[in-house]
């Protein structure tokens, strides 16, 4: 039996982030939550004015494994252990790369999962 999206489902964790405007140290710490069955993933930077970024969460769980995109958001693997995660808006570019342990974790609480085999 699959679970359906999950809303509420808010995570933190840090994310090599690389804009524009940056200067000096680039982890900062990021929020990640799925607030709807819409299946919208919202990323926001802790501590920064800025509103955020929203990607499908389909896109997000495909780019893990091969280069995703839906409007001004991109998703690729890079490696096997991190997840480039690009956006291009109005505000300008961001590309955050992300630990694939912490997004496989996220993803499985957010979305459907297969039953096992023979259940």
């Amino acid at each position: 039996m699959d679970q359906e999206h999950t809303p509420g489902v808010e995570v933190c964790t840090r994310a090599h982030l690389v804009t524009a405007a940056d200067s000096g140290d680039t982890h900062r710490a990021v929020r990640i939550s799925l607030r709807d069955a819409g299946g919208r993933v919202d990323i926001a930077v802790l501590g920064e004015g800025s509103a955020g970024w929203s990607l499908p969460r389909e896109v997000l769980e495909q780019g893990m494994t091969a280069p995703a995109a839906s409007g001004a958001a991109r998703v690729w693997p890079c490696g096997r252990v991190t997840t480039v995660v690009e956006f291009h808006t109005g505000q300008g570019d961001a590309v955050l790369q992300l630990d694939n342990t912490f997004l496989t974790r996220f993803l499985s609480r957010t979305g459907s999962t297969p039953a096992p085999a023979g259940s």
